[in-house]
């Protein structure tokens, strides 16, 4: 499997299909915040609290992995309620590490859903966990994410069409 490549894909992390996740084992969550819960630099609302309460009732250990700053990324987690790792220097394995060692997960019992090829999916393949692309919430980025979206363009269509011709696991 090419490491820039989800194992799944969804138009939105309000899609995915927690429960049946939770059905195939996995227990832990890492989440990237800006353009995966939230548009970028918004606060949590209302349907990110709504998610983490959901997800908790089905059983689900849950932590915030950003490679944004300390007070950013602080200050979500606390209006959730939940533990985090910032600036965690994604595709390095770190980010994921610690996030594991604080849920107390293991990477095959463990799934990253993020918007970015680069560092969200690429960082969790090398660290040997699940991995689910979801589509970016807003077009409006930094300039530095706007670049690599332009780099991602043909790894993004190689991997729909690889999906297409097994049947696809988009939602």
């Amino acid at each position: 499997m090419n490491p820039f490549f989800p194992e799944r894909s969804f138009e939105s992390v309000y899609a995915l299909p927690f429960a049946e996740l939770y059905e195939e084992g996995l227990r832990g969550i890492v989440f990237d915040i800006d353009n995966t819960l939230v548009p970028p630099d918004a606060p949590a609302d209302e349907r990110s609290r709504e998610l983490v309460r959901r997800l908790r009732a089905l059983g689900f250990r849950i932590c915030l992995v950003s490679n944004n700053r300390g007070p950013r990324v602080q200050s979500f987690a606390e209006e959730l309620g939940l533990p985090f790792v910032a600036k965690a220097l994604k595709p390095r394995r770190y980010g994921y590490r610690r996030a594991m060692r604080i849920m107390r997960t293991r990477p095959e019992e463990t799934v990253s859903v993020g918007d970015q090829l680069f560092t969200d999916i690429w960082g969790a393949n090398r660290t040997g966990m699940h991995s689910v692309l979801v589509a970016p919430m807003e077009r409006r980025e930094e300039l530095q994410i706007r670049f690599k979206r332009l780099i991602e363009r043909p790894f993004l269509h190689a991997y729909r069409r690889a999906e297409q011709r097994r049947g696809g696991t988009r939602g």
